[in-house]
C-alpha cells in the first residue's frame, strides 16, 4: 500500500518535492519528446508546411483539451484534500464521480473540436496552403480526446494520492511506442501528418488503458464497491466548483495562445514553422516547472486538508528554491544553444535563423514562468479557485494586449510575437506572486 500512497503531511518538505516531482519531470519530458518527434519526422520528412500545419493547431489544440485537463486537475486537488484529511471514503466516491464529470466534458470537447476545426482554423488567418491539412490533423486529435482525457484524469487521481510513479512507467512505454508508429506512418506508409496524430493517439490511449488497469489492481483507493459508484450531487458539486475555475484558467490560456497563434499565422509558414519548434522547445523547458507545480499542488492540497499552514508555508519556500536553480541553469543553455537545438526540428535556415534568435529573447524571463507556476500550483492546492480564473484572465489579457501591438512597431516587428510571451510572462508571475503573499489561501484552511 506504501509503494502507492504518499502521505506529505509529514516529513521534509524539500525531499518529499523533489521525490514527487522527479518521476512527474521525466514522464513530462518524456511525454513532450513524443509531441517532439511528431514535428521532427513531420518536418524532416514531410516537410516544412506539414510542420506548420500542425503548429497551426497547436493552440486550438491546446483549447479543446485545456477543459479535460483542467477538470482533471480540479477532481484531484479535491482528492487530495479528502486524503489529507484522512476521508477514505471521500476519496473513493470522488474518484467514481470524477468518471461521469470526465466522460462528459471528453465527449463535448471533441466533438466541437471534430466539427468546428476547419471553420476555427480559417477564422484564425491559417494560411491558405496549410489550412485543409492542419484541420485534418486537428479533428484526429479531437477524435482521440477520449484517450487524452483518460489518462489525465487517472494521472491526476493518482497524483493526488501521493503516487506520481505509476503514471510514468506507462508513459515511457508509450512514448517509444509513439516513436515506432511516428516512423512506421510517416516515413514508412507516407501518411503525413495524418499518420503523426494517429500515432499519439494510440500512445495516449494505451498509457491511460494501461495506468487505469494497473491502479484497479494494485492500488486500494481504486478497488470500489457499489456504494462507490452512486453519483454523490455533493461531491460533483465540490469538484465542479474547483474544477471549472481550473478549466477556465487553462482555456483562457488557451485562447490567449489562439489569439496569439492568429497573429504569427499572419507573418506566412515560415515563421509559423519556427514558432512552432520554438513552442516545443519552450514546453519541454516547461516541464520542470509545470512537475513542480504539480508536487506543491498536491504537498498544499494534502496539507491544507490536513489542516497545517505552517508546512504549506514551508513547502513554497523550498520550492521557490527549486524553481529557481533550475532557472539559471536553463538560461545559459538557450543563449547559446538554441542553433543546435533548432536544428533537431528543420533543415530549412531562415526557420532555424528566426527561432535561435527568438530563443534568446524568451530565455530571459525564464525565472518568470517559474514564478508562474510555482504559485498557480499552491494557490490552486488551497483552493484558491478565485484566482484560478483570475489568473487565467491575465495571461489571455497579456498575450492579446502585447502580441499586435508589438508586432506593428518598426523596430521590433515579427519579434513581438516571441516578446509578447516573455512579457505574459513577467506579469503573471509578478501577480501570482503577490497572490501568495496577501494570503486569502489561508481562508480555506482549517487548521488542526
Amino acid at each position: 500500500m506504501k509503494t502507492y500512497v504518499k502521505d506529505m503531511t509529514v516529513g521534509n518538505p524539500t525531499s518529499l518535492l523533489l521525490a514527487f516531482m522527479l518521476p512527474m519531470v521525466i514522464g513530462n519530458v518524456f511525454q513532450q519528446f513524443y509531441n517532439m518527434v511528431d514535428s521532427m519526422i513531420v518536418g524532416k520528412y514531410v516537410g516544412a508546411d506539414a510542420l506548420a500545419a500542425v503548429g497551426a493547431t497547436g493552440s486550438l489544440n491546446f483549447l479543446i483539451f485545456s477543459l479535460c485537463g483542467g477538470m482533471s486537475n480540479g477532481i484531484g486537488i479535491i482528492i487530495s484534500q479528502y486524503f489529507g484529511a484522512g476521508n477514505d471514503e471521500g476519496v473513493k466516491k470522488a474518484i467514481a464521480n470524477a468518471t461521469y464529470i470526465m466522460a462528459f466534458v471528453a465527449t463535448m470537447m471533441g466533438v466541437i473540436g471534430f466539427v468546428f476545426a476547419k471553420p476555427l482554423l480559417a477564422f484564425l488567418n491559417t494560411p491558405a496552403d496549410i489550412l485543409d491539412t492542419a484541420a485534418l490533423y486537428m479533428q484526429i486529435m479531437s477524435a482521440g480526446i477520449f484517450a487524452v482525457a483518460l489518462y489525465n484524469c487517472i494521472a491526476a487521481i493518482l497524483r493526488a494520492i501521493g503516487d506520481s510513479k505509476t503514471p510514468l512507467y506507462f508513459l515511457i512505454v508509450a512514448s517509444i511506442l509513439n516513436v515506432v508508429l511516428d516512423l512506421l506512418f510517416v516515413r514508412v506508409f507516407h501518411m503525413g501528418v495524418a499518420g503523426a496524430g494517429i500515432a499519439t493517439i494510440i500512445a495516449q490511449l494505451l498509457s491511460g488503458v494501461g495506468s487505469l488497469i494497473f491502479a484497479l489492481k494494485k492500488n486500494v483507493y481504486f478497488k470500489l464497491q457499489r456504494e462507490h459508484m452512486q453519483v454523490e450531487k455533493d461531491i460533483i458539486r465540490h469538484c465542479i466548483r474547483m474544477g471549472v475555475p481550473l478549466a477556465f484558467q487553462s482555456s483562457l490560456i488557451a485562447i490567449s495562445c489562439v489569439a496569439l497563434q492568429s497573429v504569427v499565422n499572419t507573418f506566412g509558414s515560415v515563421v509559423v514553422a519556427a514558432f512552432t519548434a520554438t513552442g516545443r522547445i519552450e514546453q519541454l523547458v516547461q516541464q520542470p516547472y509545470n512537475s513542480l507545480g504539480m508536487a506543491i499542488s498536491t504537498y498544499t492540497g494534502q496539507n491544507v486538508g490536513a489542516g497545517k499552514i505552517d508546512r504549506v508555508r514551508q513547502g513554497f519556500r523550498k520550492a521557490c528554491i527549486i524553481m529557481a536553480v533550475f532557472s539559471f541553469v536553463m538560461l545559459p543553455l538557450a543563449q547559446f544553444g538554441g542553433e543546435w537545438i533548432m536544428k533537431l526540428f528543420v533543415n530549412d535556415i531562415e526557420v532555424i535563423e528566426l527561432g535561435t534568435q527568438a530563443l534568446k529573447i524568451t530565455s530571459w524571463f525564464y525565472l518568470f514562468l517559474g514564478c508562474i507556476y510555482v504559485a498557480r500550483g499552491m494557490l490552486n492546492g488551497a483552493g484558491d479557485a478565485a484566482f484560478a480564473f483570475a489568473n487565467g484572465l491575465i495571461e489571455m489579457a497579456g498575450r492579446i494586449c502585447f502580441a499586435k501591438p508589438l508586432t506593428m512597431i518598426p523596430m521590433v516587428g515579427v519579434w513581438g510575437v516571441w516578446l509578447a510571451t516573455a512579457l505574459t510572462w513577467f506579469v503573471t508571475g509578478i501577480i501570482s506572486m503577490l497572490r501568495y503573499a496577501q494570503g486569502k489561501w489561508k481562508m480555506n484552511v482549517k487548521e488542526a
